[in-house]
């Protein structure tokens, strides 16, 4: 069978994307990307054998009036592109992945009589997901949430680099010093970056700390350590960031659904500060679920950075992170094969009616 996998524009999208594309290809499925063409598009699908086509699509949530006028105009305007794809290439079935570009291709599908399968990755449906789980034969669920019809508990897939490291996932680390990863996701975040170097002046812990701060941001946040008189290891970007999830004993991150999976799934927990302007605040209930599972604790940006710094002090002098790598999230490690699977047991039972 041939599928269109749709996704764009952010690894929370693009990255399971590309793991299912990849159990796809391994179970003799034939795929097609349908994205932006952002970069972090074409990163990630440079090494998976498929076709790509891309839509020109403005995002309908957080715009202004105009904005929103020419979102819709796009959706119509694509829905016929969709129908050309899905004719070219003799699609089956479509895989979606949230973002506003799942609409004009979920409704294209729909109308082609090709089934639809969504997987969200956060706590709180999205809006494409939310309209299209109407139509769509299974919704595959990264975090549980109520309410959903044919909804299936699955998880969120994680990176290939995350799976081949997770027979290391319980080092332990012999030396007295705390080892902390800061990372506000592949682009940074300015609060993190501007922040939280700060909260460790005067720290009366032996710590050690490496910081993704994203990209043009380097001078920046080694100037801030250093004005502080701290040592930290500052990169713009990691190309495995689970080498440096291991090599911490607990991570300070941002609330994204993937980043979050990823962590817990190597054993390790998070102080989670979620992005306040996350679209429905979605961030904050991926966290606030984390931590429930006793896994993180949430700081919101607007409490002090005295009560991060406390947080932070409590972590350490009460061993927290300890219990954090006793309670590890294992609900995503075989996340990709129970979507495969799902969606191929749909295709048997179809073809046996």
């Amino acid at each position: 069978m041939k599928f269109l996998i749709v996704a764009a524009k952010t690894g929370g999208h693009v990255f399971p994307a590309v793991s299912v594309a990849r159990e796809l290809i391994k179970n003799n499925h034939e795929i097609v990307f349908l994205g932006t063409g952002s970069k972090i598009e074409k990163d990630a699908y440079k090494n998976v054998s498929s076709k790509t086509y891309e839509l020109s699509m403005v995002g309908f949530r957080g715009g202004n009036a105009i904005k929103k006028c020419m979102a819709i105009s796009q959706v119509f305007l694509n829905i016929f592109k969709v129908l050309q794809i899905i004719y070219k290439e003799k699609i089956d079935g479509m895989f979606g992945f949230g973002g506003f570009i799942t609409v004009p291709a979920g409704i294209g599908c729909w109308l082609k009589r090709k089934p639809v399968f969504l997987h969200e990755q956060n706590a709180i449906l999205g809006s494409a997901n939310k309209l299209l789980s109407k139509i769509s034969k299974l919704n595959f669920l990264g975090f549980p949430i109520a309410g959903i019809s044919k909804s299936v508990l699955s998880g969120n897939p994680i990176r290939e680099s995350f799976i081949a490291n997770l027979e290391n996932s319980n080092f332990s680390n012999k030396e007295d010093s705390i080892r902390i990863y800061i990372t506000g996701g592949s682009q940074g975040a300015e609060y993190f970056n501007k922040q939280i170097p700060s909260i460790f002046e005067d720290f009366p812990f032996n710590i050690k700390i490496k910081h993704q701060c994203g990209q043009n941001n380097l001078s920046q946040v080694k100037d801030m350590y250093l004005s502080h008189s701290i040592e930290a290891e500052v990169a713009e970007f990691y190309e495995n960031p689970a080498e440096q999830m291991l090599w911490s004993n607990f991570v300070i991150s941002r609330g994204g659904a993937l980043s979050l999976s990823e962590i817990t799934s190597l054993n390790r927990g998070a102080i989670i500060i979620p992005l306040p302007t996350s679209i429905d605040n979605h961030q904050f209930y991926n966290a606030r679920h984390i931590e429930k599972m006793k896994m993180g604790i949430i700081h919101q940006q607007t409490q002090s950075l005295e009560n991060l710094k406390q947080i932070l002090s409590n972590i350490i002098k009460n061993e927290t992170y300890v219990s954090w790598k006793e309670n590890a999230n294992k609900t995503n490690i075989n996340s990709t094969t129970i979507i495969v699977n799902q969606v191929e047991e749909y295709f048997k039972i179809n073809e046996a009616i």
